[in-house]
């Protein structure tokens, strides 16, 4: 294992807005509300119930969710904020995309969708111009740093084997502290890559704190890194692969052998396992690839599907664009084995509400997702009570994810398998109150 050791000295070297009309299934009655708002279309079963919003911090949300009798505001605390006529003045302001001043007047309220309308122009704004600045600029953007997070406020970091659906998620167990890898030693000025050992002293998430061997308490050259990294490897693989070991530079002369210090340290120590890296190659191998054709829900419309092409596939997640975008800018992110996601035909199949593309064929490279690399739904013995048509049930607002509404199954689906035999429900759409 020690083999690798060499003590060599350093010193010897150096889209799209008439959604209505394109339905496979009859549309909505006319009589029911419609809400635009910048190509955004939410509709209303009910015919009571609207969006509305918040006067103070300007969120929007179903009206039914909001505080008080007038739905104004969004909470308690947004309430208890508009106080005054300079607040009223700058929020309502703001949703016109104004900038708020010191001598604005009170402004009569606009009906709500002009609201939408406003506060989304002003937001666009915002990002164009935003892109616009990062076009003109050369000047890179440090990404957000886990490690820094972690360190500077003492948190503990959710470990990868909480999420069973994440890379790795259920072969982390051997992963700890105190664990040593073989990693490249960054302290040294040779003309050559070598490495030297180090030991976990934090995990979070992928991350690792490293220290290397030989500095004891001493966090001087403490670094983090990705254990999944191409670079990290088990205590031995240098001896196997002909690398060199070597102490970093600040602690070369601590030791006068390192190779009986190593033995000490690493005798009952844990390591990764040997086949860690080919975990991690089969880890990070999706069924699903660009080019391939889904149907999707509609982000603007809930209560129905579209067909979307997988754009890039990155940790299981899709990263799904609406065919219909031309600027490929109409997209959509979902886990592979999301229940938001399903096989070209879907849909029809049962009987669910569905966008017909404008696209009459498929552009070349697309092609339809086999149906069987979607996640199957869970059988449900349907002998006894299930769902009707008029049940009342708690139900997660879409417009609003922090509420959970009172609503009305509409209507039932039935997803019949390929066999004929079984079958399994799905709710569709719920109707708020």
């Amino acid at each position: 294992m020690f083999d690798g050791y060499d003590s060599c000295s350093e010193d010897t070297s150096s889209s799209s807005s008439s959604e209505e009309s394109e339905e496979e299934v009859a549309p909505l009655p006319s009589s029911l509300p419609i809400i635009k708002n910048n190509g955004q279309v939410y509709t209303y079963p009910d015919g009571k119930s609207g969006m509305a919003t918040c006067e103070m911090c300007g969120m929007v949300g179903v009206r039914d969710a909001f505080y008080s009798k007038t739905k104004r505001f969004c909470s308690v605390s947004c309430s208890r904020s508009y106080s005054s006529n300079s607040k009223k003045a700058s929020i309502l302001a703001r949703l016109q995309g104004k900038p708020p001043t010191k001598k604005a007047k009170v402004l009569q309220k606009q009906p709500l969708v002009a609201k939408l309308a406003a506060y989304a122009q002003y937001q666009a704004t915002l990002q164009n111009q935003a892109k616009t600045k990062a076009g003109n600029t050369a000047v890179s953007m440090e990404g957000f740093s886990w490690g820094n997070y972690i360190n500077s406020n003492s948190f503990i970091a959710a470990p990868v084997t909480c999420f069973k659906h994440a890379p790795m998620g259920t072969c982390w167990g051997d992963i700890s502290e105190n664990v040593r890898v073989e990693v490249p030693n960054t302290d040294c000025s040779l003309p050559t890559k070598v490495f030297w050992i180090a030991g976990i002293i934090k995990l979070a998430g992928y991350n690792a704190l490293l220290r290397y061997e030989g500095f004891e308490n001493d966090s001087a050259l403490d670094f983090w890194c990705n254990i999944c990294g191409s670079d990290i490897h088990p205590v031995g693989w240098c001896a196997a692969s002909g690398k060199p070991l070597v102490p970093p530079r600040t602690i070369q002369h601590k030791y006068t052998n390192w190779k009986a210090f190593l033995v000490k340290r690493l005798t009952g120590a844990k390591t990764l396992p040997p086949d860690f890296s080919q975990k991690v190659s089969e880890s990070m191998q999706y069924p699903f690839k660009p080019c391939m054709r889904v149907e999707v829900v509609d982000k603007r419309h809930l209560c129905r599907t579209r067909v979307a092409v997988v754009e890039s596939v990155i940790g299981g997640r899709l990263r799904l664009v609406y065919e219909e975008s031309e600027d490929r800018t109409d997209d959509f992110w979902c886990h592979m084995h999301s229940p938001l996601i399903h096989h070209i035909g879907w849909s029809r199949s049962i009987g669910h509400r569905f966008k017909r593309s404008d696209i009459t064929k498929k552009q070349d490279g697309h092609f339809d997702t086999p149906p069987h690399l979607f996640a199957k739904v869970k059988e449900v013995d349907q002998s006894g009570e299930w769902f009707k048509e008029g049940m009342k049930l708690e139900a997660i607002d879409p417009l609003n994810l922090s509420t959970i509404c009172v609503a009305t199954i509409r209507k039932v689906t039935q997803n019949f398998l390929l066999n004929g035999l079984t079958t399994s429900g799905k709710l569709a759409p719920l109707q708020h109150q």
